[in-house]
């Protein structure tokens, strides 16, 4: 028996599990898809749109409100993702890359937001149909810019090294590339988000239980390090959550950019 268990006297203190991601329909009788992350993830969906045309539907020489906001957050997707590897090619994939990130952004905020606590991403389903549609648009525009032969030649055979590297090298490149990649950049936030909002759950749990469901005086203690750590906790998740889209955003404009110019 563990040490929060012994600490709680009038019952035994469970710790949340993956079983805390499982939301029934919305409504008796719906479809399993129509759940609550997926109400949410139409609703960031449609705050990034509303929030897009609040700031750049009627620009102004001098911008003010959410033309301010909106610029700033234009820039610094453009100067520290889209130029850094996408080149001459950034301004093209700004809408992508804007939408990306801010969408991903606020969709991992939402695990701290009252009522909603809930980050879309920590189901596998949405950070894997990003990863998906981005591992597309790297092979489309692959084969386009350098040829079906010349995409998969560059790609598993770089120049300069000595033939015998090759039988190593080119299956690594090819599984690295067109299995590993998009796997690991769906992972990558799933697990995140997955994980920061286990430890979040589990934090407040402790809190709860032996502050309000379950006080004693031996769990108060237990209790109050749990209201601490939730704090604490939620302000590093946030951190992480901000750190996430960033990075979903630059390896997406990595691939896109490492299949418009190969030479880099």
């Amino acid at each position: 028996m563990s040490a929060l268990t012994v600490l709680a006297a009038d019952g035994e203190f469970e710790a949340p599990g993956p079983s805390i991601f499982n939301f029934p329909p919305l409504w008796d009788g719906g479809p399993a898809w129509a759940s609550k992350p997926v109400l949410f993830a139409l609703v960031g969906a449609l705050i990034v749109c509303v929030l897009a045309w609040g700031a750049f539907a009627r620009p102004k020489l001098v911008p003010r409100g959410m033309q301010n906001i909106g610029e700033l957050g234009y820039l610094f997707v453009r100067d520290q993702v889209a130029r850094p590897f996408l080149g001459k090619d950034a301004e093209r994939w700004m809408p992508l890359m804007v939408s990306l990130f801010f969408l991903i952004l606020l969709w991992n905020l939402f695990g701290v937001v009252p009522f909603v606590q809930i980050p879309i991403a920590s189901h596998i389903a949405f950070p894997a149909v990003f990863a998906i549609t981005i591992y597309v648009i790297k092979i489309y525009l692959g084969i386009k810019h350098q040829g079906f032969i010349g995409y998969f030649k560059n790609m598993m055979f770089p120049p300069g090294l000595p033939k015998p590297i090759y039988l190593l090298l080119a299956p690594i490149e090819f599984l690295s590339n067109l299995i590993i990649a998009p796997f690991t950049h769906a992972v990558r936030l799933f697990a995140n988000m997955f994980a920061g909002h286990m430890l979040l759950a589990f934090f407040s749990m402790v809190g709860f239980w032996f502050l309000i469901e379950r006080p004693t005086i031996a769990g108060a203690a237990v209790g109050v390090l749990g209201v601490v750590m939730t704090i604490v906790m939620t302000g590093f998740e946030i951190f992480i959550e901000y750190l996430q889209a960033f990075l979903f955003t630059m390896l997406a404009a990595m691939y896109i950019g490492g299949s418009l110019h190969p030479e880099h």
